[in-house]
């Protein structure tokens, strides 16, 4: 029997998912947000069970539409923003990571604080597949928050407003190491769970660099290629501008093949095991730090 979506944030009453061969489109988490001190700076993502999707349609495409009115189209960045790059976690691992939600339709970006990106770009909320816009923050001050952006190109950093955003804190952070691969779910320093994963192939590498979580979505009944659940994260592919109708993101999926485990197999995603997937997504909401190196 079908069921509905249950959204991290709902916007809409219904959802409907798209997913291409790089790429997972909506999905969400069911968290909860425990504030403490009554403040959202220091609320904190604790441990929730994690959407579930029955009947969910899988086209090989992104949608082009939500089902508001608004039609929206794929996102492109601007090559002259000039966007700095994100360096990797700091070593000792933080214990949590701050993670920026916006609160309107859409977040201004800014080159430094008060200095708009040159083409004035204005990240919209939600996203053109549907997803609530999230970003990781990496540096902040009173009033403005260095972030990382669920775009182009690949660990983009920009500067937007505190007051565009509520705050609030996650625990855990993924590493993949490409060429061993493996993938490591860290609590700080301390290893929570590691797993063999199938990555990229060489013609399709998965993509390098300091990412984060920004879909989650459980499927069932598993869906052929992507087992029973996905988490998109914000690599893009370095081949791949689009890719089976989408942008060429890159996600960690399950797999209906797990004799693929441990050898480079994809097109960038990063495969993992059914029961894997399924344990990964009770511990990596939206705003979950992503490392991928060699």
């Amino acid at each position: 029997m079908p069921k509905t979506i249950r959204p991290f944030r709902p916007r809409h009453p219904r959802h409907r998912l798209y997913v291409g061969a790089l790429v997972v489109v909506v999905g969400a988490v069911v968290v909860a947000i425990v504030a403490r001190d009554g403040s959202d700076e220091i609320a904190t993502t604790v441990a929730a069970s994690p959407a579930e999707v029955r009947g969910a349609e899988l086209e090989g495409s992104w949608a082009t539409t939500t089902t508001s009115t608004t039609t929206t189209t794929m996102p492109v960045t601007p090559a002259d923003d000039g966007l700095a790059i994100a360096p990797p976690l700091a070593r000792p691992y933080a214990d949590d990571f701050l993670v920026a939600d916006a609160t309107g339709a859409g977040v201004p970006l800014f080159k430094e604080p008060n200095v708009p990106v040159p083409s004035g770009r204005v990240m919209e909320n939600p996203t053109w597949e549907g997803l609530h816009l999230t970003f990781l923050v990496r540096e902040r001050t009173a009033e403005w928050l260095h972030v990382q952006l669920m775009s182009r190109p690949n660990s983009a950093l920009a500067w937007i407003r505190r007051a565009d955003v509520t705050l609030r804190r996650v625990q855990h952070h993924i590493l993949i190491e490409r060429e061993a691969r493996r993938l490591t779910v860290f609590a700080g320093e301390e290893q929570m769970f590691q797993a063999s994963v199938a990555t990229g192939k060489a013609s399709s590498p998965t993509p390098l660099g300091t990412f984060f979580v920004d879909g989650v979505v459980r499927l069932s009944p598993p869906h052929k290629s992507y087992g029973t659940g996905q988490l998109s994260f914000t690599g893009f592919s370095e081949v791949y501008e689009s890719f089976g109708g989408g942008v060429g993101q890159v996600a960690m999926h399950g797999t209906q093949n797990p004799a693929l485990i441990g050898t480079p197999a994809s097109n960038g995603c990063v495969r993992m095991t059914n029961a894997d997937i399924d344990l990964i997504t009770t511990m990596a909401p939206t705003g979950t730090p992503v490392e991928v190196v060699a």
